[in-house]
């Protein structure tokens, strides 16, 4: 993984990351949270009354402990099993498709026992292409430099 723009929505500019340990889990732990995909950072900020995109260049030390899920697998939903039920991991950063609110209402199924693993594949499609990247630690916050920030309204 080289350099690469990413984008952060949220309510305010962010020129200096840090690492979010919110109340809610999500899909891959505590950490700061950004996307490739523009479009998406402007639906995470149009949540907002006043949301706005953070852009940033990443610069990947390769000395980190990276982890990527290039595609929905049965590694990729345990893991984020294993993290919405506040389980921790060693990544510095970890990569991969988003759990969607649609998506993750068919995890909690499975997790419930009322869908099967066979069941929650069959129904785990996106509307809409999606993808996170989040920085777990501060080292993997160092990856990223600040470059600009954009209002856009809902």
């Amino acid at each position: 993984m080289g350099k690469m723009t990413v984008y952060h929505g949220g309510r305010i500019p962010v020129e200096h990351p840090r690492i979010i340990h919110g109340k809610n889990t999500k899909d891959f732990g505590p950490g700061f949270y950004c996307t490739i995909i523009r479009e998406q950072a402007e639906r995470w900020a149009k949540r907002f009354d006043s949301g706005v995109v953070s852009t940033y260049t990443v610069r990947v030390d390769t000395r980190l402990n990276i982890l990527e899920f290039r595609e929905m697998t049965e590694e990729w939903l345990d893991f984020i099993i294993d993290c919405r039920h506040g389980k921790p991991h060693s990544y510095d950063i970890v990569i991969g498709a988003m759990a969607n609110d649609q998506i993750y209402n068919f995890i909690a199924d499975y997790i419930d026992g009322i869908l099967t693993r066979e069941q929650f594949w069959v129904l785990a499609r996106f509307k809409y292409p999606t993808h996170q990247i989040n920085f777990c630690t501060p080292e993997a916050l160092k990856c990223l430099e600040f470059v600009s920030s954009e209002e856009v309204t809902p």
